[in-house]
């Protein structure tokens, strides 16, 4: 698995290009549920297509487990959002209304 280091300068270095670090934090959050979301559309799409063993002593599926060390193998959505918006691949913007309050 690939490992991310956060660099509290590198943060700081976007915060200041892009608004406020809260800002970041929740269009991150956002993407990150967005990958989440596609992980599991995509792990159920792959289970879909195999069939369930109800007898225990058959033994493990194996076609399970694969699928299931190949999505292990995944970086976490998180790491996943972080890397695209210190690479410039996420852009946000703030709802001009989002300052007023009714």
């Amino acid at each position: 698995m690939e490992k991310y280091v956060i660099n509290p300068v590198e943060v700081r270095m976007k915060e200041s290009a892009k608004g406020s670090i809260y800002q970041s934090i929740v269009a991150m959050g956002f993407r990150a549920r967005q990958i989440n979301d596609d992980i599991k559309s995509e792990l159920n799409a792959r289970m879909a297509d195999i069939i369930p063993t109800t007898d225990e002593s058959e033994g493990v599926n194996q076609d399970q487990v694969s699928i299931s060390r190949d999505f292990d193998k995944l970086p976490k959505p998180t790491f996943i959002a972080m890397k695209e918006i210190f690479e410039d691949k996420l852009s946000f913007e703030i709802p001009k209304d989002a300052d007023k309050i009714d």
